[in-house]
């Protein structure tokens, strides 16, 4: 994996503080006022003493979109809290109090995130922004971590709390009824889920920045729709509806379209201008609009088959991906909501704002470990939100799915693990164990002699 260098980083990606400017000289040594750091206070590396709130590099064209307005903030909240709560007029006697509480909760649990949580690798349109995503990202594990100690009938109830129209069984639907390839059933099976195939590859385009990858996961979904479709009726299609509607059109439209905005942003000069420097309308507007685009664009260069590191992180990130792609279809059919309910499209949004910055994250700690010398929030968060929805679906799936594995399907399984393990032996055992064997003789030799 290439070395990403400073000129490629992000203002706010994990890097010395000598290259911030913060402090001048010599990075001193960590400790608490030159006395050495007790086992209690941290095990780290870094600096931390002298991080400070707002402390990071920002965005110097808008100045004033980046002052810290804390003690605002909270007393604007609180009169907003204050009036809502207690005002007849607002809430009357008799309704019902426990929503307007939660949300009240939520909000406020929000709002301390937005002013101080850590900063992420991105600050456009603002860290602030981030923030949320990062607490809205909290909010949703904590919730399935919740979920995670209900069974699955008094999970469905709870799920009526926040929608009373659910809690209602689901018809599944097979995809493969008809599988002659006419022009009239291709025409039947364009609706809008293929809109949303190429939204989705998009997506992910503009996520893991890599053509291969994108293909290899592309592959990886329908290969396990096949696997699963003995689960889930809806995982059943055509072989055309496979591989030439999903992932030669759908999923190919998406991937080039998003790839060429990574190529457009790569390539981009950025110039940013302050408001006040911009002159007119036009130029005031442009630099308004520009606020919502990328301050700077990393390459991502995977080399999964250049080390055995490497191997397990492109790996284990395909894992996570699929694990994303796969969970909200056994989720929405465990707990009865319709694909097309806003639960299921909000969970597949929030999945997608999240993943941006965490796999930004990940990319930076895997390239350049001296500088990232540990995994931001975002990627690990979110790698907790994918296996903790996981760990919910392996136990209400329990007497839900009987129908055992299909004899096929374990042999390709068992053969797909095969060569996962095959090929790092083949590619970076096998040359390991040479050079041991070689080092070894020689180091025998030159004792004998």
């Amino acid at each position: 994996m290439a070395t990403v260098e400073n000129d490629e980083l992000s203002p706010t990606s994990p890097i010395d503080e000598s290259d911030t400017g913060i402090l001048s000289g010599p990075n001193p040594e960590p400790g608490l006022n030159g006395a050495p750091v007790r086992w209690y206070d941290a095990d780290r590396k870094e600096p931390y003493t002298r991080i400070t709130p707002f402390a990071e590099k920002h965005d110097p064209a808008v100045e004033f979109f980046f002052k810290p307005i804390t003690l605002t903030a909270l007393g604007l909240a609180l009169t907003a809290l204050a009036y809502i709560a207690m005002s007849s007029d607002v809430l009357e006697e008799g309704r019902d109090k426990s929503r307007w509480g939660v949300y009240a909760a939520v909000s406020a649990f929000l709002l301390f995130t937005m002013l101080h949580a850590r900063d992420g690798p991105f600050i456009r349109p603002h860290p602030a922004f981030w923030r949320i995503v990062l607490g809205i990202n909290l909010l949703y594990v904590l919730g399935m971590v919740f979920l995670l100690f209900q069974d699955l009938p008094s999970a469905r109830q709870m799920m009526t709390f926040l929608d009373p129209s659910l809690g209602v069984p689901l018809d599944e639907r097979s995809y493969a009824e008809d599988c002659t390839l006419t022009p009239t059933v291709l025409w039947n099976a364009i609706d809008i889920f293929c809109l949303a195939h190429a939204l989705g590859w998009f997506g992910k385009a503009l996520i893991l920045r890599d053509y291969w990858f994108c293909w290899i996961l592309s592959i990886a979904f329908e290969l396990a729709e096949y696997s699963l479709q003995h689960q889930l009726p809806n995982f059943a299609e055509c072989w055309w509806d496979h591989w030439l509607l999903d992932v030669l059109i759908c999923n190919w439209i998406g991937t080039y379209l998003g790839m060429k905005t990574c190529s457009y942003f790569e390539v981009k000069h950025y110039t940013w201008r302050t408001f006040r420097q911009s002159r007119g309308l036009k130029s005031k507007g442009k630099r308004v609009l520009g606020q919502f685009s990328p301050h700077d664009w990393t390459t991502f260069q995977w080399e999964g088959t250049s080390s055995f590191r490497n191997y397990l992180v492109v790996v284990g990130l395909l894992a996570v991906f699929l694990m994303a792609e796969l969970n909200p279809f056994y989720l929405k059919s465990l707990l009865w909501m319709e694909p097309s309910h806003p639960f299921v499209i909000a969970r597949l949004a929030g999945v997608f704002l999240c993943a941006l910055p965490a796999v930004r994250e990940l990319y930076q700690y895997v390239s350049d470990p001296r500088k990232a010398v540990r995994m931001g929030q975002h990627a690990w968060l979110l790698i907790a939100t994918i296996c903790t929805e996981l760990l919910c679906i392996i136990k209400w799936g329990q007497g839900q799915f009987t129908e055992p594995f299909p004899s096929h399907i374990r042999v390709f399984l068992s053969i797909g693990a095969f060569l996962l393990v095959l090929y790092p032996s083949v590619r970076f055992g096998v040359p390991s164990a040479r050079r041991y064997l070689v080092k070894h003789g020689r180091d025998k030799r030159t004792k004998i002699s």
